[in-house]
């Protein structure tokens, strides 16, 4: 067989060029955080410990039932929270007065995911189980949803991972979508309000109370800083619900000299250099 030279050299040289480019690795995308922030695998988990302000963080996947009661105590005592909502919570069509009020009342509203995918292997964080393809999509699809309930897509700065499970893959990820990447910040078990009463994980909602007061007593900071984290509903299957003790926790907080801000508050995105 005759193969013209020309061609040839012309047909590697393209491959050349299109081969390398399909395999190329994920742009390079560091968020832009505070150099007094408290960063894990990438992910803030905690603002500036040098004053007395934290962020109340609620993430809400397919139940609502505290809804009512967080927003009437948040709004009785003046206080802005942040809410973060998967396709379950926003598909729900009883939550939709309760997206609406959030952004009514001044609370951030924000992306968890819309399938509630899980990123990673439990026991191997280093594995990522999507595509980018499927993050992009999945992320950008919670994001279009909630813009339906009043939410500005320009002021969404801010992602929690389903979960609270993440690798720092899906750190870069988030921050290749313009979004920064936040969790809780651990050591008071707040996040523990989900877990149904004979679960491994679960924990009275009154120990659950008890021991975030308790953490800030016996804590050099206290709660500076911290993105304390608990669910705007745990569903039938847990009878000790958590929402009824958040107005007497804002007002114990309060009386121990604690401002209660916005995530966008708690952590300013520094400015691009």
């Amino acid at each position: 067989m005759h193969v013209n030279l020309g061609k040839a050299l012309l047909l590697c040289s393209l491959l050349l060029l299109v081969v390398p480019a399909c395999q190329q690795p994920d742009a390079p995308c560091v968020p832009r955080v505070a150099a007094d922030w408290t960063l894990d695998r990438g992910g803030v988990v905690r603002g500036s410990r040098a004053d007395k302000k934290l962020a109340l963080v609620f993430t809400g996947g397919e139940f609502g039932e505290g809804a009512t009661e967080i927003l009437d105590a948040l709004q009785a005592r003046g206080v802005k929270a942040s809410f973060f909502v998967t396709g379950d919570f926003t598909a729900q069509p009883s939550h939709a007065a309760y997206l609406r009020r959030m952004v009514a009342d001044g609370h951030y509203l924000g992306p968890h995911s819309h399938a509630h995918l899980l990123y990673c292997p439990w026991e191997d964080r280093n594995q990522t189980l999507v595509t980018r393809e499927q993050f992009r999509d999945d992320l950008k699809r919670n994001i279009r949803e909630l813009t339906r309930f009043g939410a500005d897509r320009r002021s969404m700065r801010f992602f929690i991972p389903p979960f609270e499970f993440y690798n720092e893959q899906i750190v870069t990820w988030t921050c290749q979508m313009g979004l920064l990447l936040v969790n809780f910040t651990r050591g008071t078990r707040s996040h523990a309000d989900w877990a149904p009463e004979g679960h491994r994980s679960f924990l009275p909602s009154q120990a659950i109370y008890q021991g975030i007061l308790d953490y800030e007593a016996g804590n050099p900071d206290g709660l500076n800083g911290f993105l304390l984290l608990m669910h705007v509903g745990s569903g039938p299957q847990r009878a000790d619900k958590m929402h009824p003790y958040v107005a007497p926790l804002v007002d114990e907080l309060h009386r121990r000299g604690y401002t209660f801000v916005r995530v966008d508050e708690l952590l300013p995105i520094p400015p691009a250099e």
